[in-house]
């Protein structure tokens, strides 16, 4: 079934190359695309709907919401230095988000640092994969030569998941909850 996405002109710089059609595991169709101001609804309504485990885990810090500010900085990018992909499906004929992952330059020239949250059912399900490996070739396109984040040490869950991508692990000395992520592009 195919869902009839707001009618709207895509933002300017929109990369409507970078727009998938896979398949999670279980065959569920998905479209891996990267985010639009006019998602701000559906990425706040994601934000919502994750445990309070996941809003943890992905923000450092009890959430129920994104401020407007943060909702605001989280859809409106602007595709080079700031990306963002969001897995999508259809839900009773209305397009829900299920993932998000998304890369900012950091003042170091030619490194970003990454974020990724999938929906407490979906973890499992492939979309993960499938965001970061669209993360990180578009990272590539824009030039970066490295993927950095930082996972709070009891996320053991996320930890696997990057050790599984070729993330390597540095530990701080300084900050014993925290483990720095650094993968080469």
């Amino acid at each position: 079934m195919q869902v009839d996405r707001a009618i709207s002109c895509d933002p300017p710089g929109y990369p409507a190359h970078l727009v998938r059609e896979r398949a999670l595991r279980d065959r569920t169709p998905v479209t891996i695309r990267p985010i639009r101001p006019e998602d701000s609804g559906m990425e706040q309504e994601f934000v919502r709907h994750l445990s309070d485990d996941s809003r943890y885990f992905r923000f450092m810090g009890a959430l129920r919401e994104l401020p407007a500010k943060k909702l605001r900085s989280f859809t409106e990018i602007d595709y080079r230095r700031h990306m963002a992909f969001i897995a999508t499906i259809v839900s009773e004929g209305k397009e829900l988000e299920i993932g998000a992952a998304r890369y900012v330059a950091t003042d170091e020239p030619g490194h970003c640092e990454f974020s990724i949250v999938i929906d407490d059912a979906r973890q499992g399900s492939g979309v993960g994969g499938m965001l970061m490996y669209s993360l990180q070739n578009a990272a590539r396109e824009q030039g970066f030569k490295t993927m950095e984040g930082i996972v709070l040490a009891s996320n053991h869950r996320m930890l696997k998941f990057a050790r599984q991508l070729g993330f390597r692990r540095y530990h701080d000395p300084g900050e014993p909850d925290i483990v720095r992520l650094e993968l080469r592009l």
